[in-house]
């Protein structure tokens, strides 16, 4: 009985970190990765009082907007589900028909980066933010209803210039790498703004 103790202990210690690496995972993601069934995933998520995904989601949105001045919400791809201004964030991206290639039906490409740059612009604690350059890496496709995790993270910033490293996510699996010049031009708008 203690053995089964402690794999318990240690089954809630793995998920709470799963968790917090990424939220989003669902509690299918979970009785994959624990080798537990849904159940038992749902029966650990009670006992330790974590909700369900679609309601840690919406705790971790709540607010994140109001904070954000680069970039309008209507401009962001995915969607925004933590913020440190001028650290790091996460976005996510649910995946539907209408953003994949009629041929393949493969992501395009576009939303990836999409997600990216509004996420990088999201960090820049400013009025005025703009991508100057761009070195992306698309590791592997990506299909229709899959959930992407966007994780941007400032790692250098000099002057008005952010560089932003961000990595995207399908569960366990790259698809995606950046690394974006962010610059924040609010001076320079400000001159031009003022100029007579």
């Amino acid at each position: 009985m203690a053995k089964n103790g402690n794999g318990k202990a240690d089954r809630h210690n793995l998920m709470q970190r799963y968790l917090e690496g990424n939220p989003f995972l669902t509690d299918e993601d979970l009785a994959h990765i624990l080798k537990v069934s849904i159940q038992t995933v749902r029966l650990d998520r009670a006992e330790l009082k974590i909700p369900e995904m679609r309601e840690r989601v919406k705790n971790m949105a709540r607010g994140i907007y109001r904070n954000i001045r680069a970039i309008e919400e209507s401009e962001i791809v995915g969607q925004l589900v933590d913020i440190e201004m001028g650290r790091e964030g996460l976005s996510i991206l649910t995946v539907n028909e209408t953003m994949t290639m009629s041929k393949t039906r493969v992501l395009d490409g576009r939303y990836l980066f999409a997600q990216a740059n509004s996420l990088a612009l999201a960090l820049i604690d400013t009025d005025v933010a703009l991508t100057g350059t761009a070195k992306l890496s698309f590791k592997r496709p990506v299909f229709k209803d899959e959930k992407v995790l966007a994780r941007a993270t400032i790692t250098r910033k000099k002057g008005n210039k952010y560089m932003v490293r961000v990595s995207s996510h399908v569960k366990e699996d790259l698809v995606f790498q950046g690394k974006l010049l962010v610059f924040d031009l609010s001076e320079e708008v400000n001159k031009l703004e003022n100029s007579p």
